[in-house]
């Protein structure tokens, strides 16, 4: 691999982790937000959905200009956006400048996530998607663990705004990558041979040319809806309701989170390494069944201890596939459209999932824990089901892809 090409790959990962750095800020001072700018449950839930809304028009827009133009030269813009957005949360003094600021950070967020892994895709051989999203998520979770570090460190000292301020350090990455990345030569496989396929330009509507493409898209959507919601869900609220239920502190729920996150890196490389074996099908169901009865059983625990064994295990199953949709998507949809389904599929999943920030507000204002966690746990059910009506995600039918992209297209299914 040429060092241009090492190089853009890295950046591209690297770009993954820090965006996932700057999304879990919110985790981490939602509670000191709530004190501080007096907002209810479901106020401090809109913060979560309307980021989440950033992130579909993110996503949309960033996909198909991406899948028009140098898709690196879009993936550092992407960066600069969420990162200096989410730097001038500090300035925020009001819950509405606060929702302004979010949004725009998750219009960047939403457009760097499918992007990069159409990058890594372009280097990478693609019988190792699996792996190389794998290790894309386990660095998104490196990403989460500085989060919920200088949170510890930080929040004590400066408050929930000046843990914002970190998020201008991925600006640093895009200066660097301006002098030592040409952007011009990164390899892009397959990309010559689409061009002379076809000439027309990339759209979102290709993702649903077909009844039968229709229906993957529809479905993917549904099964990324279910794990943003999970994930939002949880990390966004878990660390709140922990320090509302056992009386722990915003660095002892730091200490769960860590814990849930060293879980959720293990998960994401042994589901990385099965997926690239026995298939999206097998993967996906072993991890939705463990999933939706870890997440129930999480209820039982009752001290510190036990919310960080439970969440180590939580975090292993929980989510673990979210790195599976990016190998997924890139397999069983034509080159010329990778990066427009990617952000289309994961941002919808994020928009509309993402209202489970402001569903599980209700849900604990008027129920209580219990109740969160069994509503989680039917949304993993209820991807299962979706996933097992997928007849592209038999290993016999997904493992076709895996062949010169020029070759092929889901239009011949």
């Amino acid at each position: 691999m040429k060092t241009n090409d090492k190089r853009a790959l890295a950046t591209s990962i690297i770009g993954s982790g820090l965006d996932d750095m700057n999304v879990m800020f919110l985790s981490f001072s939602l509670s000191s937000i709530i004190a501080d700018l007096n907002l209810s449950g479901s106020e401090a839930g809109w913060i979560g959905t309307i980021t989440n809304l950033g992130m579909l028009l993110g996503g949309l827009l960033f996909g198909v200009l991406a899948d028009r133009h140098n898709k690196f030269n879009v993936f550092k813009f992407t960066v600069f956006i969420y990162s200096l957005a989410t730097g001038l949360i500090y300035f925020a003094d009001n819950v509405y400048i606060l929702y302004l600021l979010r949004f725009i950070s998750g219009i960047g967020v939403g457009g760097e996530y499918g992007v990069a892994i159409s990058i890594m895709a372009g280097i990478v051989p693609l019988e190792k998607m699996g792996r190389i999203s794998s290790l894309n998520g386990i660095v998104g979770q490196i990403g989460s663990i500085s989060a919920a570090v200088l949170a510890a460190f930080i929040a004590p000292s400066l408050g929930w705004r000046g843990l914002f301020l970190f998020g201008f350090l991925p600006i640093g990455m895009v200066l660097w990558t301006h002098f030592f990345i040409d952007e011009e030569t990164i390899t892009e496989r397959g990309a010559e041979a689409n061009s002379k396929i076809e000439q027309n330009k990339p759209k979102i509507k290709e993702l649903f040319e077909t009844p039968e493409l229709s229906r993957l898209t529809l479905s993917l959507m549904m099964m990324a809806t279910v794990q943003i919601a999970g994930y939002f869900g949880m990390m966004n609220w878990l660390p709140t309701m922990m320090q509302t239920q056992l009386g722990i502190s915003v660095s002892d729920s730091s200490q769960w989170m860590i814990a849930t996150i060293l879980g959720m890196c293990l998960g994401m490389f042994v589901f990385g390494q099965i997926l690239d074996r026995i298939g999206p099908r097998k993967s996906f169901g072993i991890f939705l069944i463990s999933s939706a009865i870890s997440v129930y059983l999480f209820t039982l625990a009752n001290t510190t201890w036990m919310m960080i064994l439970g969440g180590a295990i939580v975090g292993f199953f929980v989510n673990r596939m979210f790195t599976g949709y990016a190998a997924i998507t890139t397999l069983l949809y034509p080159q010329r459209i990778r990066t427009i389904a990617n952000n289309t599929i994961l941002n919808v999943g994020r928009a509309v999932g993402g209202f489970s920030s402001v569903i599980i507000g209700m849900i604990l204002e008027k129920s209580g824990v219990p109740m969160v966690m069994l509503f989680l746990a039917s949304l993993y059910v209820l991807s299962l089901l979706t996933m097992l009506s997928i007849p592209d995600l038999k290993k016999e039918n997904y493992m076709k892809a895996v062949q010169p992209i020029e070759n092929y297209s889901l239009k011949n299914h």
